[in-house]
């Protein structure tokens, strides 16, 4: 098995291969361009060169035109002839059409395996991030997971938080004394981002069963690295999902991988695509999160790859740890693009045969800027390359062909139904039937206990809004007897506040603790 996956031909007359160590793989990369420079068919090749080394990927469909991976490319496809020679102009003498092994995964469950997780596995942090809280929000949010441990109410999907806000609610002052204050309003304020979420039908990614890891590092008999692909077209409609959902997979890879050192191959490479919505207006918190996981995840055996328009949209201390780059064209047409193009091209090991930065700006279609990792990690000399066409089809496949692969997945059935177990909804919820059952019952034992004189003075309380006073077996007439009005004095003074006092030291006891 080669040990570089081949991404292309550089030099002057492109004919010299350009090819990225797996030994450093899992050093990270960056995928960066204008639209419409190249950058889908450059993560194509990627994917397929990692799968064809056995390493399994995971990336998004953003547009869906990566689905094409699941078949093979054809020679009467309209570019079949420009490939065919770009493919001998670069010494690509062995290329041949293939389809990838792929798995299409959906937080939707339209158009793949549905992807779950639990309220629980996402945390405080990312799920502030998601609801785009407040601090204060935040801090109630805190407070809901903390009782969550410390009650034994499992958070699995949205109506456990929802039933456990209110529960906070419902209990605020005990709560306040001890976590500080819990703001109603606050917790309104949650309530209404959680019904957002609901609307952009954020519900379905919390629930059981939750996605295994393992499901996402498969490797087919033939030796292949499984491709995983998260359809996300309709997803970016609600990008700040998209993004929190990507980096709650990268932490839990992070998380629960055991660390392996310095391994020959990667064990997952992971591409994030659209990487600036990550990072836009993130508090530093994440971003500080964000760092410490590209930093240390690759000691998991983990490469990660952000694609994005501009390298400005990834932050300096990220971009710092991504060896391996493919620069696509940059446009430059005002002060600011040329200001970014000249810090862009800055971050390269210069190439004495041309300029970094007029490279950057004239590259064509399909062509990039590439520098890759050499031995000891050492970052390699700046190379215009001409990038290799892909073997699998480029472009969609079709409803039916996608329907075809679902079918066929070892994922079939695993993931389809969702799963509705005992959880912090239920709990609370036979919690609240009790109090009401033992409530009604302590109610019925009083009115039981009550003495005829008590009972004489609960029944004219009851008929009192009607105008009607009753005694034992008969209404009171208008021409009272001395012994009848002597009867309603008792009566109104039990009503009044020496009444209440009597009533209380009769019932006390019976009422305590409702």
């Amino acid at each position: 098995m080669n040990a570089d996956i081949f991404i292309g031909g550089g030099g002057p007359d492109y004919a010299t291969p350009q090819g990225l160590a797996l030994k450093y793989a899992n050093r990270h990369g960056l995928i960066a361009g204008a639209t419409g420079t190249g950058k889908t068919v450059t993560l194509q090749i990627l994917a397929e060169g990692f799968s064809n080394a056995g390493v399994p990927v995971f990336l998004s469909d953003v547009k869906g035109d990566l689905s094409g991976l699941a078949k093979s490319g054809t020679a009467d496809h309209k570019l079949h002839g420009p490939f065919m020679e770009r493919a001998g102009t670069i010494g690509f003498s062995d290329y041949s059409y293939h389809a990838c092994p792929v798995t299409f995964w959906d937080l939707f469950g339209d158009q793949g395996h549905p992807v779950r997780t639990t309220v629980s596995e996402m945390g405080p942090l990312l799920l502030a991030r998601l609801l785009e809280l407040t601090e204060a929000q935040e801090g109630i949010l805190n407070i809901a997971f903390r009782l969550a441990d410390e009650e034994g109410l499992p958070l699995l999907d949205l109506k456990d938080l929802q039933s456990l806000l209110v529960w906070i609610g419902e209990n605020k002052q005990s709560l306040s004394l001890r976590y500080g204050n819990v703001s109603v309003q606050s917790i309104g304020a949650i309530q209404r981002r959680l019904l957002v979420l609901e609307n952009q039908g954020g519900a379905g990614l919390f629930g059981e069963p939750a996605l295994e890891l393992a499901d996402l590092m498969r490797v087919g008999d033939d030796g292949r690295g499984m491709i995983n692909l998260l359809a996300a077209d309709k997803l970016m409609a609600a990008p700040g999902l998209y993004a929190t959902f990507l980096l709650w997979l990268l932490s839990e890879l992070f998380e629960e991988l055991p660390e392996v050192g310095d391994p020959d191959k990667p064990k997952l490479v992971f591409f994030f695509d659209e990487a600036h919505l990550l990072f836009d207006d993130a508090p530093k918190a994440l971003v500080d999160k964000v760092e410490q996981v590209a930093r240390l995840i690759r000691s998991k055996g983990v490469g990660v790859y952000f694609i994005t328009q501009n390298p400005a949209d990834v932050p300096e201390d990220i971009l710092g740890q991504l060896g391996n780059r493919f620069q696509h064209a940059l446009r430059a047409f005002t002060a600011k693009d040329r200001k970014q193009l000249r810090m862009a091209a800055e971050t390269y090991r210069e190439n004495p045969r041309f300029s970094t930065e007029e490279a950057i700006r004239e590259v064509g279609v399909g062509e990039a800027v590439t520098s890759m990792l050499l031995k000891k990690g050492v970052p390699g000399i700046v190379e215009r390359t001409l990038i290799r066409p892909p073997s699998s089809q480029l472009g969609p496949i079709t409803v039916a062909e996608r329907q075809g692969v679902m079918a066929a997945s070892a994922m079939a059935g695993k993931y389809d139904a969702p799963l509705d177990r005992k959880s912090a909804f239920e709990i609370l919820k036979a919690r609240a039937d009790k109090a009401a059952e033992e409530a009604a019952k302590a109610e019925d034992a009083a009115e039981e206990a009550e003495t005829p004189m008590l009972r004489e003075f609960n029944a004219a309380r009851r008929y009192s809004a009607k105008g009607v006073t009753r005694s034992t077996s008969r209404p009171v007439r208008r021409g009272a007897s001395f012994g009848e009005a002597m009867t309603k004095m008792v009566v109104k003074e039990l009503t009044g506040t020496t009444g209440r006092r009597m009533v209380r030291g009769i019932l006390g006891g019976l009422f305590k603790g409702r």
